[in-house]
């Protein structure tokens, strides 16, 4: 359990912090990923994450209670497939300092425990070594290769899909 680290769900009022976050990071996440940049598109995101099918947490400074980074499980699906895409990024402030990893090891045990869902999907572009080695020390595994798969910043970008079970998840 990550001590430097909590989760929880954006409420309205992020939408500036969100803002600032993703100004300040804009080179830094690209091409990888494209969050909004405006209040009309902070505000939106915080609305879609009151949406089912959609969970938004935010990745917080335990000292500070500043955003350290996001992590979204969208298109979430119950039923017999008990599935989710797993999207995240890092202020660019908090880079290489192993926060993302305590983050993210919070929000799988969350989709896992608390959502009850049975294997998340993480799609990443391949020259993205960072998220990739990510997602390697977190245990998933890759399960193949998508060409064009995302349109990011107007262009579709291939992607490596890799993958975890909750019978390969171990809750720490």
């Amino acid at each position: 359990m990550s001590h430097r680290v909590f989760i929880r769900k954006p409420i309205d009022e992020d939408w500036k912090k969100l803002l600032l976050l993703h100004q300040r990071s804009k080179s830094f996440h690209s091409p990888w990923v494209s969050p909004p940049l405006t209040e009309e598109e902070c505000k939106k995101y915080i609305n879609r994450c009151k949406n089912k099918d959609y969970e938004g947490l935010l990745i917080c400074h335990s000292t500070n209670q500043k955003i350290v980074g996001v992590a979204n499980l969208s298109q979430i699906f119950y039923r017999a497939f008990q599935n989710a895409y797993l999207g995240y990024y890092v202020d660019v402030e908090f880079a290489e300092q192993g926060l993302m990893r305590e983050g993210i090891r919070l929000a799988l045990d969350y989709t896992f425990s608390t959502l009850n869902l049975h294997r998340v999907e993480a799609n990443i572009q391949p020259k993205n070594t960072a998220s990739i080695n990510l997602v390697k020390r977190l245990g998933f595994t890759q399960e193949g290769f998508s060409r064009r798969y995302l349109k990011i910043n107007g262009e579709w970008r291939d992607h490596e899909r890799w993958a975890l079970t909750v019978e390969d998840w171990v809750f720490k």
